[in-house]
């Protein structure tokens, strides 16, 4: 690392418990954003209501992909130590009882605390029982022409086995016995998916979905039948697609495959019931989905709190954070014509460097590429897209119009995108159909840079104009998430940018001057950003190291910035998730502090500072410091050079580290939330972003 190995030799051993668990990290940062539903001092109800439902929400996910994937190890005997020493199944031991305590506490917010403080408001989630009779009758109505025609319930027997049971659904297990022959049987019945979860009544009085049907089950769903007894289930599954790839012509045809799959066969990892679910209703279900005990969480109250989604979203502004409108970042204000802003005519005098959602996105990077497909002069876009939005894209429609229009148009579309690989499908196909140019990314990688290039021809000379940033493409996101970009007509960079695009449509072999570009060069080029600043400590000369990432798990950049902590580098890391570093070990990383922060946005943005002697090296783009976006994923930083640029990324992390802030710090494993001093609330750092907005003016 160092350019002195007798140097490096004298620093002590690390040692082997230096690295937090990747999976309990997740919790713990799970446990932080249930820390935003508690938050009774700085947000209002529904955005509290929000931030639990959010809760239920990462969780589900992290059952169908971390917690699958570790399932799939154990039941591999694959009983290899992971860095932070766990073996496969101690780990999962500890996440089920870990996740059986937080969502516990979890309940008992929602039933103690938000549901009681939704109703003192006028919200009211109600039982049957606590219906008027004129209530009760028009449930019975809606019912019978809403929704039994959309049930599909099943006694089982012999002949009529267990369905397949859907992951993250949510059923009704039934115990029914004939009055006239004594036989019994068990049923199911799912909760339509389909349908509001919470039926509203009117006056902001709602009543689950389930709880409807639990009444009607012998009325009318199992009519002529006894009900003993009923109680609610929910299935998580393995939704981790695996695919392999010989090419990428092929890679369409096995994702299509597989996504098939996922809807049919994917083995069960967690089952939710309902906590008075009697034994041999369980003992049922678990023989029927081939599970065990261990991996039965019995919850208090109903299942699925990922519905309060539906109640966050009423329309009641009293019980929400004000609302917010983005603005045109000054630097392109000032070009606006009369309908929209001249994106080429502003880069052509300087960059820009864009932080979203405070600077619009629609007037920005979305104007820049539907600027673009209308300008005749424009020969050539190039674009990356990672996740898009569901329905109408306006970055994709732009795309489709400058096809037609005769433009040469390049989509890298990456396909494997967790989650959103059925909507990529259907992107690409639509861009195909138009006459753009898809490619599906280089084989064996995920594209997960974000990149956007357009050649323009002026004054008998082409001209790139490029953006670059943290963010995908996604005008709906681009309201919820903070993200960074770079807006620049910079020759040297559009050289660079050009080589990504042809590295990635025919793996060509490139170099670049202003970027670093993983699997290649992002971990290398960190690694002697690192190194360099230990050697400026060991010489007197200014050092430090500044880092704002969603979350760290590799192991070689940790132990180098463990390294740096032991030769006396202050090391300051903004992580919003996974955190393997364990700041504030004697002897260990003295020198590093980790912050986190949560709030309205989600941090998303990831940026890179070096003091570099006195002359910060500053660097923003798309790569975590996580081993699949070191190693196997095409990423993009890229250096940012302007000092007008760079006081900006500075004055953010001296703000995220300011004691005066909102935060969570950690220390070792331990994270402490640090939101108020004396019952005032600290400084919100998104809120005061927001309230800048009315005070920028462009700087020439």
């Amino acid at each position: 690392m160092s350019s002195d190995p007798s140097a490096e030799a004298m620093l002590p051993e690390l040692p082997a418990n230096r690295f937090s668990d990747r999976e309990l990290s997740w919790l713990a940062f799970n446990r932080r954003v249930l820390d935003l539903a508690k938050d009774d001092l700085r947000l209002p109800l529904l955005e509290r209501t929000r931030f639990l439902a959010i809760f239920f929400s990462n969780l589900d996910e992290f059952f169908r992909v971390r917690v699958a994937g570790l399932k799939r190890r154990i039941n591999a005997d694959i009983a290899v130590r992971s860095s932070s020493g766990y073996l496969p199944r101690e780990l999962y031991d500890v996440i089920f009882r870990q996740t059986t305590e937080v969502t516990a506490d979890a309940y008992r917010l929602f039933q103690e605390v938000i549901r009681p403080e939704l109703a003192a408001n006028g919200i009211h989630i109600l039982t049957w029982e606590q219906l008027t009779d004129e209530e009760r009758t028009r449930l019975e109505a809606h019912f019978d022409t809403k929704i039994r025609p959309v049930l599909d319930p099943v006694a089982m027997d012999q002949s009529h086995p267990m369905p397949y049971v859907s992951g993250l659904s949510t059923s009704l297990a039934v115990a029914l016995r004939n009055p006239r022959t004594g036989r019994r049987r068990f049923g199911r019945v799912k909760v339509p998916t389909n349908l509001p979860r919470f039926v509203p009544l009117g006056q902001d009085r709602f009543i689950p979905l389930e709880l409807v049907m639990a009444q009607q089950l012998g009325r009318g769903i199992y009519r002529g039948m006894q009900i003993e007894s009923y109680a609610a289930f929910r299935v998580t599954r393995n939704e981790d697609l695996e695919v392999e790839e010989d090419d990428a012509e092929n890679l369409l045809a096995a994702l299509e495959k597989e996504l098939q799959g996922r809807r049919t066969d994917r083995p069960p990892v967690r089952l939710e019931i309902e906590d008075h679910m009697d034994r041999s209703m369980l003992e049922r279900l678990l023989a029927e989905l081939d599970m065990n005990e261990s991996e039965v969480i019995r919850q208090p109250s109903m299942l699925d709190l990922t519905c309060l989604h539906q109640l966050a979203d009423l329309e009641r502004e009293s019980l929400k954070s004000p609302a917010f409108l983005p603005k045109t970042h000054p630097e392109l204000a000032i070009v606006e014509r009369a309908e929209s802003a001249d994106i080429f005519s502003a880069l052509r005098s300087r960059d820009v460097l864009l932080q979203h959602p405070y600077d619009a996105f629609a007037t920005s990077v979305q104007r820049f590429i539907e600027q673009a497909a209308e300008d005749p002069a424009v020969l050539t876009i190039r674009q990356t897209l990672y996740r898009t939005a569901e329905g109408a894209s306006p970055i994709i429609d732009a795309l489709i119009k400058a096809a037609r229009a005769g433009k040469s148009v390049m989509v890298v579309v990456e396909l494997k995108a967790r989650f959103d690989e059925e909507t990529n499908i259907n992107w690409a196909n639509k861009l195909q159909a138009a006459g753009c140019h898809v490619i599906y990314g280089v084989v064996g990688l995920k594209t997960h840079c974000k990149l956007a290039m357009v050649v323009r021809q002026e004054r008998g000379k082409l001209r790139s104009y490029c953006h670059i940033g943290t963010g995908n493409y996604n005008h709906q996101t681009a309201r919820m998430y903070e993200d960074m970009g770079l807006l620049t007509s910079n020759p040297v960079i559009a050289k660079d940018v050009e080589n990504v695009f042809n590295h990635i449509a025919t793996e060509s072999e490139e170099t670049y001057k202003r970027l670093l570009v993983a699997p290649d060069t992002v971990r290398s080029g960190l690694l002697r950003a690192i190194a360099n600043e230990i050697e400026n400590h060991q010489k007197g000369l200014p050092a430090g190291i500044r880092i704002k990432i969603n979350s760290i798990v590799d192991e070689t950049l940790t132990d180098a910035l463990y390294r740096a902590s032991q030769a006396g580098v202050k090391v300051d890391m903004w992580v919003r998730g996974i955190c393997a570093v364990r700041p504030g070990i004697p002897g260990l990383s003295d020198n590093i502090r980790v912050r986190s922060i949560l709030g309205r946005f989600l941090e998303h943005s990831r940026a890179y500072w070096f003091a570099n002697g006195g002359k910060p090296r500053v660097a923003i783009g798309s790569s975590d410091l996580m081993h699949r976006n070191l190693d196997r994923r095409v990423e993009v930083l890229v250096a940012i050079s302007h000092p007008r640029h760079i006081a900006r990324i500075e004055q953010l992390f001296d703000l995220a580290f300011d004691e005066g802030t909102a935060s969570w710090w950690l220390s070792g494993d331990a994270w402490t939330q640090r939101t108020a001093v004396d019952g005032k609330p600290l400084l919100d750092l998104q809120a005061h972003l927001i309230g800048e907005l009315g005070q920028r003016r462009v700087v020439r």
